[in-house]
């Protein structure tokens, strides 16, 4: 176990039952998604992927995208 994750469980040990156990919820349900999202990942053929970058640059080329800075505008 990593020092962080040691001292991440070490706080959480602290806080009272019901919070440990809603955080060790999210912890697992995280890692769920985390495990379904890599069996994805590694199930996703050249062609999928080709297809998905295809389909990407068609949109960028009909206009169909929003700017990042729209998305994400700069705080200066």
């Amino acid at each position: 176990m990593t020092e962080l994750l040691q001292l991440a469980i070490a706080e959480i040990e602290k806080l009272p039952a019901e919070e440990q156990n809603a955080i060790a919820t999210r912890l697992l349900a995280e890692l769920k998604d985390e495990q379904s999202w890599k069996i994805r990942f590694q199930a996703t053929t050249d062609n999928q992927w080709d297809s998905l970058a295809e389909m990407v640059r068609q949109e960028i080329a009909d206009g169909e995208i929003t700017p990042l800075d729209e998305v994400f505008p700069s705080q200066s």
